[in-house]
């Protein structure tokens, strides 16, 4: 057991084998649906998830973490004698930050650590990432802290969504309501600011859409290295792995993942969605 685990919740949705391979707990959040609750990740997987939401007339509804799953984690995790960094979801998205440090409060201080890390999806899954690689060659809680602050200023993330229905629905955008009601053909370009969704732009084709959300992308990185690149996808595989192949050759990342986004974002979200997350800089 290496001195430090790295815990997170399900919206990161990290591939199943990087987390085998890392000092990483995943915490599942919630997905209610037509009176049923499922376990984000575990109880429904994304492709699951996408094919029944186009079918559904129904929109799901998330729920945050409860202080109970926060709490039986951490006390597991740190009877083994292993520190705890929690990395939760946006404080902007959820409330699980918030609840979370209200939680830590009842444990001996010094042993858990929470950040507010205003990220979600692979932009999260590369702050979680890099504080793992820094535990697994025996960082301190300290050290890996400081490891996914410094992450932080390294990532960004840029998504390109069919529709607004969804972000519209659970109220999780404000910036782009201007552009309800106009042409169908519309594709938002959203980022994630200060923890927050935001636009930055629209345009009127799928291909225009990922060539700008390329280019922010090669704005963001501004010559740094060494870069990785995350592309992650709302039933849109094809695309996906096409997109993530033109940011290989573009960017010469030393990382390449190819991921999908996770059932209790792609609620707020919906199918179609394609995204690029990039960690540039040492």
């Amino acid at each position: 057991m290496p001195p430090v685990m790295i815990v997170t919740d399900s919206s990161a949705y990290l591939p199943s084998e990087l987390v085998a391979s890392h000092p990483i707990r995943i915490i599942p959040l919630t997905l209610n649906w037509d009176g049923q609750t499922f376990r984000d990740g575990v109880d429904i997987g994304a492709t699951e998830f996408y094919s029944r939401l186009t079918q559904s007339r129904a929109i799901p509804t998330t729920s945050q973490l409860s202080e109970g799953e926060i709490s039986k984690v951490l006390q597991e995790l740190l009877a083994t004698g292993c520190d705890v960094l929690f990395l939760p979801i946006s404080s902007g998205i959820s409330s699980t930050y918030q609840t979370t440090v209200g939680v830590i409060s009842n444990f001996p201080k010094g042993h858990v650590t929470i950040l507010d890390t205003k990220l979600v999806s692979m932009a999260l899954g590369f702050q979680v990432l890099a504080a793992a690689r820094a535990a697994a060659v025996g960082a301190s809680l300290s050290e890996c802290t400081q490891v996914a602050q410094k992450a932080y200023e390294q990532i960004g993330v840029y998504f390109s969504i069919d529709t607004l229905k969804y972000l519209a629905a659970g109220g999780r955008i404000n910036s782009a309501k201007r552009l309800l009601g106009t042409a169908l053909n519309i594709k938002p370009l959203l980022t994630i600011s200060d923890g927050k969704i935001e636009l930055v732009g629209s345009v009127r084709t799928h291909r225009k859409a990922i060539e700008s959300m390329l280019d922010f992308v090669e704005k963001g990185i501004d010559g740094r290295a060494p870069v990785r690149v995350s592309v992650f996808h709302a039933l849109a595989r094809e695309t996906a792995e096409q997109v993530l192949e033109t940011a290989r050759l573009r960017f010469s990342p030393i990382e390449c993942i190819l991921s999908e986004i996770s059932p209790v974002v792609g609620t707020h979200v919906g199918p179609g969605t394609l995204a690029i997350a990039y960690q540039a800089g040492l």
